[in-house]
């Protein structure tokens, strides 16, 4: 019972991130990411923090099959591996395709990350924090080497060459949106948690409690004012997503580790009802929510926005304001919920959860 409590914790937190990544894109998308009211800066917390808890767990549930007694042998750890690799393989294929519409797609590095992580899905859980810390260093000795705006056009998020061989090996590995350096420090830290007992309460709080100080100490450095430190260093400290330099990689993964022990301490008080278990099963169909959301959700409410239908029609100068792109975020995530209620009736696994098996098997 208590493995199967933790997993309800796992998957209603996947659906908690998904619900944050239909904000950010949709924001990104549709409203002004900039919006300086208070729903507008609420909503820029989703921003960066939707994606990190999204490659965490991805880490996180990847180690978490290893702890299983069937994975005691040689060849069954061989076999994990190679199964791994073609998951890798489908979602970077998938990624790329999916990249053609939407740039900023993350599934195509998360075919990277997982590649690299079957080379060490059995090793002691320490590496995988020295491994957090190599790929955060490199990253940062990069940024001394190579200017970050190399490739990209900050004033309309695109980048020019990515369809390059030089370009796409650059992004891939530097600055883009989730590259290797530094984005694989949070799938290391992720294979961690998988590692630890997360039925221990003890384990639950010790985490929470280090996330905490982490944000927190971040979040106080970000208030120091900019005459005292200069424009230097008030500019590394506030930086938000790109480039993802330390502050960012720390204040991140301490919200993720707050919102992992919190999902997972809360669960242990959660008795399963039809709502709990179709919230997880949305958690567990994000891979097809999150493919619906960038493709038909995205060309819905655009079709929507220019038609006036949200109170006025909206073009590349007109937004819609944050209380809208809440109410649309909702709306769509209310829809994921019931899509995947009546889905896994018939399904065991979503569309896409589907195809990712076949093409693994």
């Amino acid at each position: 019972m208590a493995e199967k409590i933790r997993f309800i914790g796992f998957d209603i937190l996947r659906a908690y991130a998904i619900f944050g990544m239909y904000i950010v894109n949709f924001n990104l998308v549709l409203g002004d990411p900039q919006h300086t009211s208070w729903l507008g800066q609420f909503l820029t917390l989703f921003s960066g923090n939707s994606s990190t808890i999204f490659v965490v767990l991805s880490g996180m549930g990847l180690t978490l099959r290893t702890e299983k007694s069937i994975y005691a042998s040689p060849q069954e750890q061989v076999k994990l591996k190679t199964i791994v690799q073609k998951k890798a393989g489908f979602l970077f294929v998938l990624g790329l395709l999916l990249s053609i519409w939407w740039p900023a797609d993350i599934l195509h590095f998360y075919g990277f990350y997982m590649f690299i992580a079957s080379f060490l899905l059995f090793v002691d859980k320490q590496y995988y924090i020295h491994g957090a810390v190599f790929f955060t260093i490199v990253f940062h000795l990069l940024l001394i080497l190579i200017p970050y705006e190399t490739g990209w056009n900050f004033d309309t998020l695109t980048y020019t060459d990515n369809w390059s061989l030089k370009g796409f090996i650059r992004n891939s590995l530097y600055n883009g949106w989730n590259s290797i350096f530094p984005w694989m420090s949070y799938f290391m830290i992720g294979m961690y948690l998988g590692k630890l007992d997360w039925t221990n309460a003890i384990v639950q709080k010790k985490l929470f409690l280090i996330g905490l100080i982490l944000y927190l100490v971040v979040q106080v450095a970000q208030c120091i004012p900019q005459n005292l430190i200069g424009i230097a260093a008030y500019s590394f400290l506030n930086a938000d997503y790109l480039p993802p330099v330390l502050p960012f990689l720390i204040s991140t993964i301490g919200f993720s580790l707050l919102l992992i022990s919190t999902f997972m301490y809360i669960s242990r008080f959660i008795t399963p009802n039809t709502f709990v278990n179709c919230l997880a099963k949305t958690g567990q169909m994000t891979l097809t929510h999150y493919i619906s959301h960038l493709t038909l959700g995205i060309l819905l409410f655009s079709f929507l926005a220019s038609k006036g239908v949200f109170h006025q029609a909206i073009d590349q100068q007109a937004t819609l304001s944050p209380g809208m792109i809440l109410f649309l975020s909702s709306t769509y995530f209310i829809g994921s919920y019931y899509f995947s209620k009546i889905w896994t009736k018939k399904f065991k696994n979503g569309p896409f959860e589907f195809l990712l098996r076949q093409a693994s098997n």
